[in-house]
């Protein structure tokens, strides 16, 4: 009875050990009040992105000449744009569309240069200089500059702004993972997993890929916030988001001849852009210090 429970202590302690590095890493963001600010300000967002039908008091797209460029008011807490919308519905449904061209351009960005970064950083020689000279000739251009080349090649739209975020972004994530994997295929444990015979694939998925996910997480937390920027960006050059979607970057475009008249129309988008960017950049922040041991006392 007393050897059983030994045993089971002893399991209990195994497992502890097992999760013990990302409970620890959340006590220690959730000791981040910066952090859970910025958890705090996205989760409002994403909560408004979803609730928007609930939320938005008029539709997004319709509006009445005769209401145009009014100022906050009980009716229109945000007021009223040129052509009469409210800006408060506006704001609301651009979360979404913000939110998602974030969120899924950094989603294939990580994946893409993933890949990329495991295949140049494991295997080197001919594979690595070709991918490595592929992201070297990206990184040659400004990113902006190389989204909107992309874009004028395909055409503006929202879901061509999105595919060229994705694209500029996929040698960051490349070669920081493709740096991550160069020291870590001389660790003692992935020369013991060659040694018996593991596969190369089994290698990559199961010992060096989820100790690479700490800084993928970082990088890929703090790279919403420069895809926000970047899509407003294009938004506001008319390459991104087309009317009458309510894209943020968008609004601002059309609204910035009206910024001395209404400006309104300008402050509630741009705060919203910002506010956003605050948050995911404290997130992004507060992780790297939780999951970065240097970071620690």
């Amino acid at each position: 009875m007393a050897e059983t429970q030994v045993q089971t202590v002893s399991l209990r302690a195994k497992e502890e050990e097992v999760v013990s590095p990302w409970r620890e890493a959340w006590r220690a963001l959730r000791k981040n009040k910066l952090a859970m600010a910025g958890l705090a300000i996205i989760l409002f967002f994403v909560t408004v992105a979803v609730l928007a039908p609930v939320i938005a008091p008029y539709p997004y797209d319709q509006g009445e000449l005769v209401m145009k460029n009014k100022p906050p008011s009980e009716e229109h807490w945000f007021g009223t744009d040129y052509n009469g919308r409210d800006v408060f519905s506006r704001v609301v449904y651009g979360a979404r569309i913000s939110l998602w061209v974030g969120t899924f351009s950094v989603i294939g960005s990580v994946v893409a240069g993933t890949i990329l970064g495991l295949l140049a950083g494991f295997y080197g020689r001919w594979v690595d200089t070709i991918i490595s000279r592929v992201f070297d000739i990206m990184l040659a251009f400004p990113s902006i500059l190389l989204a909107i080349a992309i874009v004028a090649i395909l055409g503006p739209s929202l879901q061509n702004a999105l595919l060229a975020i994705a694209i500029i972004n996929i040698p960051n994530f490349g070669r920081l993972v493709r740096s991550r994997v160069l020291s870590l295929k001389e660790e003692e444990f992935v020369m013991a997993a060659r040694a018996i015979g593991m596969k190369d694939s089994r290698i990559l998925m199961q010992h060096i890929l989820p100790n690479s996910l700490a800084p993928i997480i970082v990088t890929g937390t703090m790279g919403i916030a420069t895809a926000i920027i970047e899509a407003a960006a294009l938004g506001f050059l008319g390459l991104g988001a087309q009317p009458p979607e309510p894209e943020w970057g968008k609004m601002l475009s059309d609204s910035r001849q009206y910024i001395q008249k209404a400006p309104w129309t300008v402050i509630f988008p741009g705060l919203s852009i910002m506010l956003t960017v605050l948050g995911f950049n404290l997130i992004g922040d507060g992780l790297r210090d939780a999951l970065d041991p240097r970071m620690k006392n």
